[in-house]
Order: structure tokens, then C-alpha cells, then sequence
């Protein structure tokens, strides 16, 4: 069961339904863009018509990730087609000017496209969800079998299992409706207005500058944004000044970005990267500018990303294999259950007897229990998890961690703790140097502004490594605060001593300036050598030997700043306009790099040491730079032979981008959608039972398709609602637990079916044999429903019993998939011919063979030397030839098990085959 459903998209009927309406150019733009896409382009009005007539019918088929939905493909060619225009060719796409739309043409358009909402969406209602639990192949079996029981006037036994459904139906529809009311935060990106510009007056057209509420921006709209805001729907930018934006939401990067409305770009930009389109959800940090509303709605490249939570969520297999072993349990009952009656018939003529002695074999066929135990079993597994710190939200998902056997994780806050350290000072030619944390010191010291992590790490670097640079000799003077466009922030100290050295003026003044490295070297003009005891200008060698040194940190997963001063002279100094930034930053001296790790829990490794004995491999996916997940992988023991990125990923093929995923253990540059397509290849295309752990809004689409969604208590709102378990510490030992657990429920639960199917088709076997040749009812069907409901009473304490160490080392899996032909035909092969080979030694004596009868040598030994041949075919060259496969050493012990079964009940047969021959022939 879905947990939410959205309610689908505006049409998609043709490819230019992304405007508000259609137009020979804009048809052309947006074919072009698709034909160079897919490779292909559907000629004729008719062939698309019976296309996407016929693709109705394909809703059906296997998700594997490889490739984007139709509807992302739509969303990239119609945005990439806008990042290559030009301004005007832009307002002409979306039929608006530079004037703005007029208040009548932007009703009319809301109209035609409806509230700008980025993704409509309903809660299932109750009784959708209590149709869900209700509808069970076996709870429809007790429902029958409980109604056959009153008409022959078994009540007692219709009561018990009414109230055996009644249970199993109350505790899966308090489950489903718990979690159904997912995504509903998403709603919090359409209540902000917005500032939009439109036209006015008849003759002559006034332009306005109005607030609307988001939800009735409309493509054509042109919008006004400062710091603070959010954008209303995909925008093409018309101009900018110093705009900063977070894309946060969409790519799990914490650093905003740069865009400009100047700029020019071609289709191998990744779509995120561009840098004239801002998308539906970002928000601007620093900066202003105007934009040209391109998307809005279901339309816009965020609901076309996540329009798929709750769409894609995997078949859960062992739901599937429970229906299947239901579905065969239904045609036994049946065949079996008629054969029953017409014996019971024919041997005493009485219809109602007969009849109700059939529905007491079908109750007896039936396990009874089956809902409760699993139930019961992953209630009790869901308290066990809560010791552990953990809140289970979705029951299945404890099963399904004992199936999982790959874990997707994000770097941040998972494997590191989520906050930096600063490791090293070093100057331009990466030797150590105080001088470079003396100033470094001084500057976080003294900034007023808000303390970044950064600056905690360089004070707390200082205090416990035993350094005094004595900020009381200092004095600030002022100071030029940080900003996302400047990315640095500097501050104006006054000492009495020059830190220097020379002491030849009553005071001295400084500017000490730290921040990102590119922005630092900007308004550096010179470069310090400490050891030759001299600042030169620098030049293109020190430049590069500079971005040298940086690179290698780097690659090393350190994050870096640089840090800068500038003697300021008292004359100069009274000159110096304050408010002018550009002046004051400017001609510094470049002292060096501060260097910082976001280090790995001490628990990690232990704990990913422990969930690969346990079968669990895990991979990262991240929005962070490579080299920053390689360095936390190395440090935490997950191996690195194989890494990509999204923008490698992109470029692939199917085929060879399922390949990559399936090798790489470090993917790292991931949008949202990459992440879930990587999740959807391991599902469908390695066949492997995937956990993912999140707690971001970019992990949301992967949390959802995930067999099993993690996040923690810290997490997005809209991550912890589509999760399945919740971490209240971010410790992925607390996983270990979950794993064994979720194994154990596993184990308990299947060993309840096995052994409910043996012993029950045991039972009527028995009975069928017994009535048979007794000719008279072995059991009243009174004394069957009491026998049968003792033994499903005492079944009920399974979900407490123990399972076997070497059990739950291993990933378990639920039959009921696609039969491994070659496995099949391989154990079919030697099961028939040993059977063929070892019935001699049954029929060949009235007595038991090889204990109380022994056949000659020669027989015995043609019997081991052809058994022997049969069991090595399959495992030699020949059996290659003919198509076996190698069989596991547990195929032998089940093989030993049904033999021993052939021969009781053979001995058994022979032995009434004799009494009767011996009586009535």
C-alpha cells in the first residue's frame, strides 16, 4: 500500500504543453531539444496519438532507474532551451514582455493552469486504507471458512476466526494509516507572496509593481527578488546583481551558488549548474535581481522530481511470496478438500456430514495463525527497536531490514560528526606557519558578526593547543561583515606593537581578511615569503603553485580558507572611506591557508565492519564533492577501487549506467532524482533488497523507493515522513540491532509457515489415507476444529522463539520470485535419478530396506557408482555443456531430509498395499 498518492500531473498530452499555449516556434525549440535527448523523433499527429494511447497500458512495467520519466525529459529540454536563449527570445516563448503580463491576461492564464501548488496531492481516506488491510488472500480464506462454519452450525469455530481477522485487519490499518500523511511539507514552499510586475491601463500600459500569493504566479509573470525569498516556479533570469542562491533542497549542498542572468549555456551544463535558471524552491541568500517565470506547478522541475515519492515504491517480496504460497494453499484446499468430501460421500452417503468434514480439512489446511504471527512477530520486533532508540513507523520495514543487503548512506552527520576541525596552518608553500593561525585567530576572535563552525574550530584549535597570542593587545577599529557574493570577512585591529617585528610607529592598524580561498586571492596583490623574510608581488608561478598546494588538501577531504592582511598607515588610513569595501580589500598580503575535516564517528567503522559480516554492503551517495567522500570512506573502511558522480552518470547509457552503479561504492555530486535512480538499478536490475539512509529534502525521492527508509530525529520534515524508521541518534550500530532483528522476525515468521504447511498438508494426507483404509472418519469434525485450534493456540508463542546464530549472518529472502530455470532443472535432475535408482531397494522387500534387508554387493554398488555420477554431472564440464548449474552443499541436506520422507511414506503405501492384497486378492 502507497502511503500517500498524489493526485497526477497537468496532461502531458504534447511536448509543448509546458507553455501557455502552443506556437509553431516554440514546437520546434522543444522537439529539437527532445530528438536530441532520445535519440529518435515520432513522426505524425496519429502515431502519437496511438503512442500515448498504447503507453497507458505500460504503466505497469519494471522501474530500473536507468533512464529519466517522460516527464523529466519534458522538464530539461524546456529549460535547457530557455538557457540558450537569448532575453527576448525567452518572452517570446512564454508570450509575455518586458512590461510584464497584463492583470486580465494573468487570470486567464491561472485559469488554463491552475493554482501555482508544486505538487497536488490527497491522503487516502480510511476506508481505502481498511480495504487494503482487509483485502489478504488469507484473511478472505478464514472470511469463507468462517462462513461455511455457521451455515453447518459451527459457530464456535466462525467466532474464532472472524476474531482472527478482525485483529490482523486493525493492527495493518493502524500501520498504513499512521504513515499515510507523508510529503504534506512540501506545501510549505506555496504560502510566501511574491513580488511580480504587471501592466495596466487600456491605451497607455502603466507598469505596476504588485504582491500576489504564490499560488497565483503564472508562466509569463516577471518577479522582483531580494535576500529571503523564494522563487515562485522556474525562472529564466532577466538581471542580477551579486545573486547568491541555495539550492540546498534540490542537491543536499549546504554552499549556495552564483547565478547571473548574462550568462550563456549549452547542454552539457548539468541541468543544476545552470547558471541563468532558478528552479521552484530555492531561495536567494545574497543579492537582487528580476525574473521571467517559465514553469510553475506541476510543471516546474521540483514536482516533476518529486511527483514519484509513493509511485515507485518496490513490490514487496515477501508480500508476494506469502501470496503465492496463499494462491497454492487455495488450490490444494480445493482439489483436496473435494476429493475429501466425494470419499466421505461415497463411503457413508451422508451429504451434510460429508460436507462438514470437508470444511474441518479445509480449516485444518488452513494457517490459521498466519496473520497474527507476522503481526504479532513485527509488533514485538518494532518494541525491541524501540530500546534501541529507534521509532518504526512502517511494521513491514523490520522485515525488510532482515532482507536488506545493501545500505545507501549520506556522508554528512552519518559517518562524520557533522562539524569541522581544524587540522593545519600552512602558508603558501604548504610549510606550517603560526603567523598564518596567529591572524586566522584574531579575525574569528574579533568578527561581531554571527560565528560560523569555522570560526569555533580555529578558537578551539588555539585554546588546547596551548597558544597565547594575547588578543588583549589588540583593539578592533572596525570591521566589513561576511556575505555570500564576497564570500570573506575582514576586520580592522589597532596594537601598539607591530606583530611584525619593527616597532618605528606609536600604533598600527591592520586588516586581516579570511574566507573562501578563490575570493581571498582576489584582492591579494602580494605574497609573503617567510623564509627569504620578504613580500613580493604575485605572480602567475605563485598563483599556481598556491592552487597546487590547495589541491592536494583538498583531495585529501580537507575544506580550505585562506587568510590575508594589509598594513594599514595612519595617513592612508584617514583616507580611507569604510563604506567602500573594494578599497579597503584590496593590495593584501597573502599569508596562507587554514585547513579543516569534518571527522569520522569513532562508532562508524565499527559499525560498517558489522553490518558487512552481516552481509549488508554499503555504498554513499552524496551531493558533496568527490574527493571529500573518498577521504571519509578511507577513514571508515569503505573501499574506493570504484567512485562516479552525477555529472559522469548523466552521460551513460542504461546499460552502462546500471553497470557503473553496480560497481561503485562511492557516488558522490547526486541530485535528488540520480539518487533515486541509483536506488531503483540495485532494486531491479542487482536484485538487491536496499536501505537507505537520509534526512535531507534531497533524499526524499530515495527514502521513498527505498525497501527500507531511514532517517533521524534531526531530520527535514518531509524525510522523516516518508521514512520508515527513525534514528534518535545518528549511530549506525542502532542499524546492527535493526538488521538482527529484522532477521529474527524474518526467521520466526517463516518457520511458522513452514511448519503450519508440513504439518497441516501432513494432517490431511494422513486423514485422507486413513479414512481410506479404516473406511470410517478417524476424527469427528468437532474433535478436528479443537485439535486444530490446540495446535494453532500453541503456535502463537513462535514470534518469541530464538533463531540460530549462522541465521542471522545472512540476508534472508522470501521465495516467490522468477525460479532460477538452471537451479531447478539442475536439483530436478539428481532428485529423479536417485529416486529412479533407489526405488529398486524399496519394492525389492517386504521388509524395510537397509536396516532390516540388505540388496547383493553388485546391486549396491551399481546404486553408489550411478548416484555418484548423477550428483558430479551438474557440477563438471558435461553439465556446463548441458545447461546445470553448481548446487549449494544446503541443496544435499534437503535432499537427505525428502528422502527420508519418500521412503516413511513408501514403506507406509507398501505396507496397506500388501495388507490389502493379502485380505481382499
Amino acid at each position: 500500500m502507497e502511503r500517500f498518492k498524489f493526485l497526477r500531473f497537468f496532461s502531458f498530452r504534447t511536448q509543448h504543453d509546458f507553455l501557455p499555449s502552443s506556437n509553431p516556434v516554440r514546437e520546434n525549440l522543444i522537439n529539437g531539444a527532445n530528438t536530441d535527448t532520445n535519440g529518435e523523433h515520432r513522426d505524425g499527429f496519429f502515431s502519437n496519438l496511438v503512442y500515448g494511447f498504447l503507453r497507458r497500458f505500460k504503466s505497469g512495467k519494471k522501474i530500473d532507474g536507468g533512464s529519466k520519466t517522460e516527464e523529466e525529459e519534458k522538464v530539461y529540454s524546456w529549460l535547457y532551451a530557455l538557457a540558450r536563449s537569448e532575453i527576448y527570445m525567452a518572452f517570446e516563448y512564454v508570450r509575455s514582455t518586458e512590461r510584464g503580463l497584463s492583470f486580465t491576461e494573468a487570470e486567464k492564464r491561472l485559469k488554463e493552469n491552475g493554482p501555482n501548488t508544486p505538487l497536488e496531492y490527497t491522503f487516502p481516506s480510511s476506508w481505502h486504507l481498511l480495504w487494503s488491510a482487509f483485502f489478504h488472500p488469507f484473511n478472505i480464506i478464514l472470511i469463507v471458512l468462517s462462513a461455511l462454519s455457521y451455515i453447518t452450525s459451527d459457530n464456535p469455530n466462525g467466532c474464532i476466526m472472524l476474531i482472527l481477522v478482525f485483529i490482523s485487519v486493525s493492527l495493518r490499518f493502524y500501520q498504513e494509516y499512521g504513515s499515510s500523511k507523508a510529503a504534506m511539507q512540501l506545501s510549505e514552499y506555496v504560502r510566501s507572496p511574491v513580488k511580480v510586475q504587471r501592466c495596466a491601463g487600456r491605451v497607455v500600459q502603466t507598469e505596476l509593481i504588485v504582491q500576489v500569493d504564490q499560488r497565483d504566479v503564472v508562466p509569463g509573470d516577471i518577479v522582483i527578488f531580494e535576500p529571503g525569498d523564494l522563487f515562485p516556479g522556474d525562472v529564466r533570469l532577466l538581471t542580477s546583481k551579486h545573486l547568491v542562491v541555495s539550492q540546498s533542497s534540490l542537491t543536499g549542498e549546504s554552499w549556495p551558488t552564483e547565478k547571473t542572468a548574462d550568462a550563456r549555456e549549452d547542454r552539457s551544463t548539468p541541468l543544476l549548474e545552470l547558471k541563468n535558471i532558478c528552479f521552484m524552491g530555492t531561495n536567494v541568500v545574497s543579492g537582487t535581481g528580476t525574473g521571467l517565470v517559465v514553469s510553475t506547478g506541476s510543471k516546474t522541475y521540483i514536482s516533476a522530481v518529486f511527483s514519484t515519492i509513493g509511485k515507485h515504491k518496490p513490490a514487496d517480496s515477501f508480500e508476494k511470496g506469502i501470496r503465492h504460497i496463499s494462491y497454492v494453499l487455495v488450490g490444494v484446499m480445493l482439489l483436496v478438500v473435494t476429493i475429501m468430501i466425494l470419499v466421505e460421500y461415497f463411503t457413508f452417503y451422508d451429504l451434510s456430514e460429508s460436507t462438514l468434514f470437508g470444511i474441518s480439512v479445509a480449516c485444518a489446511l488452513t494457517p490459521q495463525m498466519l496473520p497474527l504471527i507476522i503481526n504479532t512477530s513485527l509488533a514485538k520486533g518494532a518494541l525491541a527497536m524501540a530500546r534501541e532508540r529507534c521509532i518504526v513507523k512502517s511494521l513491514s520495514a523490520i522485515r525488510d531490514m532482515g532482507s536488506m543487503d545493501i545500505l545507501c548512506i549520506d556522508k554528512t552527520g552519518t559517518l562524520t560528526m557533522n562539524r569541522a576541525i581544524m587540522v593545519n596552518h600552512l602558508d603558501s608553500w604548504g610549510a606550517p606557519r603560526e603567523k598564518v593561525l596567529h591572524f586566522a585567530f584574531l579575525n574569528s576572535y574579533f568578527k561581531s558578526d554571527q560565528k560560523y563552525p569555522l570560526d569555533d574550530a580555529i578558537l578551539a584549535f588555539v585554546y588546547t593547543n596551548g597558544y597565547r597570542f594575547q588578543p588583549s593587545k589588540w583593539r578592533k577599529t572596525d570591521e566589513i561583515p561576511f556575505d555570500f557574493m564576497r564570500r570573506r570577512v575582514s576586520v580592522i585591529l589597532e596594537t601598539e606593537s607591530n606583530p611584525e617585528g619593527r616597532n618605528i610607529q606609536p600604533f598600527y592598524r591592520f586588516i586581516i581578511t579570511k574566507g573562501a580561498l578563490e575570493d581571498v586571492l582576489k584582492v591579494c596583490s602580494y605574497v609573503e615569503n617567510v623564509d627569504m623574510g620578504e613580500i613580493t608581488a604575485v605572480s602567475a608561478e605563485h598563483h599556481h603553485r598556491i592552487l597546487n598546494v590547495v589541491e592536494e588538501l583538498r583531495n585529501e577531504g580537507l575544506r580550505i580558507i585562506g587568510v590575508a592582511i594589509k598594513n594599514l598607515q595612519q595617513t592612508k588610513i584617514s583616507k580611507q572611506n569604510m563604506e567602500n569595501e573594494d578599497d579597503v580589500e584590496s593590495d593584501m598580503v597573502f599569508l596562507g591557508v587554514i585547513a579543516f575535516f569534518d571527522p569520522p564517528k569513532d562508532s562508524a567503522k565499527e559499525a560498517l565492519w558489522r553490518l558487512a559480516e552481516k552481509g549488508v554492503k554499503a555504498k554513499v551517495l552524496t551531493g558533496d564533492s568527490l574527493s571529500l567522500a573518498i577521504k571519509i570512506c578511507k577513514e571508515v573502511g569503505i573501499r574506493t577501487t570504484h567512485v562516479t558522480t552525477g555529472p559522469e552518470l548523466e552521460q551513460l547509457n542504461q546499460e552502462a549506467f546500471h553497470e557503473k552503479v553496480k560497481k561503485a561504492t562511492v557516488l558522490a555530486r547526486l541530485t535528488p532524482s540520480q539518487k533515486l535512480r541509483v536506488v531503483q538499478s540495485l532494486q531491479s536490475v542487482g536484485n538487491h533488497v536496499v536501505g537507505f539512509l537520509g534526512d535531507g529534502i534531497n533524499d526524499s525521492l530515495a527514502l521513498d523507493a527505498a525497501n527500507v527508509g531511514i532517517s533521524v530525529d534531526s531530520a527535514a520534515s518531509v524525510a522523516k515522513d516518508l521514512a520508515d524508521i527513525i534514528l534518535l541518534e545518528k549511530d549506525l550500530n542502532v542499524l546492527v540491532a535493526g538488521v538482527e532483528q529484522g532477521r529474527l522476525t524474518f526467521g520466526n515468521t517463516m518457520k511458522y509457515i513452514k511448519l503450519s504447511v508440513i504439518a497441516n498438508l501432513g494432517s490431511v494426507v494422513s486423514l485422507f489415507i486413513v479414512t481410506l483404509v479404516l473406511r470410517f472418519e478417524p476424527l469427528t469434525p468437532i474433535q478436528l476444529l479443537v485439535q486444530n485450534f490446540l495446535y494453532s493456540v500453541g503456535q502463537i508463542a513462535i514470534p518469541w522463539d530464538r533463531m540460530e546464530e549462522d541465521y542471522v549472518k545472512i540476508p534472508q529472502k522470501c521465495s516467490g520470485g522468477k525460479l532460477d530455470e538452471s537451479f531447478f532443472r539442475s536439483a530436478y535432475f539428481i532428485q529423479g535419478l536417485l529416486m529412479q535408482t533407489l526405488i529398486f531397494h524399496l519394492i525389492r522387500t517386504e521388509k524395510i530396506p537397509f536396516i532390516m534387508e540388505i540388496a547383493s554387493w553388485p546391486v549396491l554398488a551399481s546404486t553408489v557408482v550411478i548416484s555418484a555420477i548423477g550428483i558430479a554431472i551438474p557440477f563438471s564440464i558435461i553439465g556446463d555443456f548441458m545447461g546445470f548449474t553448481d548446487l549449494p552443499l544446503s541443496y544435499f541436506g534437503f535432499l537427505v531430509v525428502l528422502f527420508v520422507g519418500y521412503f516413511t511414506v513408501g514403506q507406509i503405501v507398501k505396507r496397506i498395499y500388501i495388507v490389502v492384497y493379502k485380505k481382499w486378492l
